[in-house]
């Protein structure tokens, strides 16, 4: 009598079954990770810029770099003059740069931001130029804490 090797179908219908199960659930967690490690990302990038334009403001207003027009409020005209730098005062040479470069938004993966001047309305949508008093994210969809990404 010969014995034959290997595997029953019940067996194979048992494992397939239970590789389904396995891979059902690990596949929304991975999902889910992606989505909560590019909102930390844009978070990051947030606090980043609005960091720079502050300390920016903050410099001009105290004279140490060359002053923006009046009707600025003392911000910077563009994210681009935070990487390109502004001739610190008293110095022609010297620059002061607040930002290596713009980061890119995580979820549209540009480096377009949506912009706000401290004319513009809080919820605006439209940036009314002459300078940069805020940014935002143009990444449509929803954070995992329920508030659109540009509202954060």
């Amino acid at each position: 009598m010969s014995r034959q090797r290997g595997f029953t179908l019940l067996e194979l219908v048992v494992t397939a079954t239970v590789l389904l199960i396995l891979a059902s659930v690990t596949v929304p967690l991975a999902r889910n990770g992606l989505k909560r490690q590019h909102e930390l990302e844009l978070r990051r990038d947030l606090r980043e810029l609005r960091t720079a334009i502050d300390d920016y403001k903050r410099m001009a207003e105290q004279q140490k770099i060359k002053a923006p027009p009046a009707e600025a409020n003392f911000y910077p005209e563009s994210l681009e003059i935070l990487v390109e730098g502004v001739p610190a005062a008293g110095s022609i040479s010297r620059k002061v740069r607040f930002l290596r470069r713009i980061p890119p938004d995580p979820f549209t993966g540009k480096r377009e931001w949506g912009l706000r001047n401290s004319n513009d309305d809080a919820n605006s949508t439209t940036w009314g130029g002459s300078h940069v008093y805020d940014v935002y994210s143009l990444a449509p969809g929803t954070g995992m804490n329920g508030i659109p990404y540009r509202e954060w």
